[in-house]
């Protein structure tokens, strides 16, 4: 099943393919968490604070289904 992945801030020098506010689309299979994911595109799993699954808060450990829009989010800090 296909999926799209959108990574912000921070976490995009993980992905440098990706142009700002691009989309990765993955080939998943059924039962894929969004931890699986972070694992799958090389994301350091202590720097995703936010996980969006179809403009919703998302766990980690919330399976992916197909057609899902992902964002996975870093902490952000300001002043």
């Amino acid at each position: 099943m296909r999926i799209e992945v959108a990574v912000f801030a921070t976490l995009r020098r993980y992905m440098p393919e990706l142009g700002l506010g691009e989309t990765k689309t993955l080939e998943v299979e059924p039962g894929t968490t969004m931890a699986d994911i972070v694992e799958m595109l090389g994301l350091p799993k202590d720097e995703v604070q936010i996980v969006v699954k179809n403009h919703r808060h998302a766990n980690l450990s919330d399976a992916v289904t197909e057609g899902d829009r992902i964002v996975f989010v870093p902490a952000i800090g300001g002043g």
